[in-house]
């Protein structure tokens, strides 16, 4: 990881701390092992294993850094393992590879001085630098081999959909929607949201 790519996730991201760069160097390994590069598109697809609260929404904003897979362009999917491990599949070819941090060294980590702050309720942006530096620096530095467990599994066969444009008013709130959304009832084409409200159903808060 150079430091132009370290200071380029970093802005996306937002704060300076271990488990970023530790998922850019993870998902550089993945992409190594699979010889692919960056998607553009959605020529990856990534299968995160991190759930929420806790270190790994740093690391995965890592991977998705470095892999080009957002919830955007919708080549990313979370499992909520609270696991520091994802699968990356090259989309053309099925081939994937599951890349985890090992377990002595995500154990040592979970006891280093920066996450003894985290842990007192500090901020990450708010820890000093000689705490949070000399931990960044070692894990941009360090051979991978110390910290990632990298290997293939299985092909992946992706279901493979193609983009939609077409879009219709709702025949309820009247807000433009992608069609292959849109719900046929007896009132019209429905959103989800409007449908779930005409059936009595709690309205989700995303599909």
């Amino acid at each position: 990881m150079t430091h132009d790519e370290f200071e380029a996730a970093m802005v996306f991201h937002g704060h300076k701390c271990p488990a970023m760069p530790l998922g850019y160097r993870a998902a550089q390994a993945a992409m190594r092992a699979l010889g692919v590069e960056r998607a553009e598109d959605k020529e990856l697809h990534v299968i995160a294993e991190t759930g929420k609260g806790h270190a790994a929404g740093c690391f995965l904003d890592g991977v998705m850094s470095a892999t080009g897979c957002t919830y955007g362009k919708s080549n990313i999917e979370k499992r909520y393992y609270n696991k520091m491990a994802f699968t990356l599949i090259d989309v053309k070819t099925g081939r994937s590879v599951r890349v985890r941090l090992k377990d002595e060294f995500f154990g040592n980590m979970l006891n280093s001085p920066f996450v003894a702050q985290r842990k007192q309720g500090i901020a990450p942006q708010d820890i000093p630098a000689e705490v949070t530096d000399p931990l960044v620096n070692k894990v941009i530095s360090m051979p991978e081999e110390m910290f990632l467990d990298i290997g293939l599994k299985k092909p992946f066969e992706l279901p493979r959909g193609k983009s939609c444009f077409d879009t219709e008013l709702c025949a309820k709130c009247g807000e433009r929607v992608f069609v292959d959304k849109l719900i046929d009832t007896e009132a019209g084409r429905l959103c989800i949201p409007c449908q779930e409200k005409l059936a009595g159903h709690t309205v989700s808060s995303f599909c």
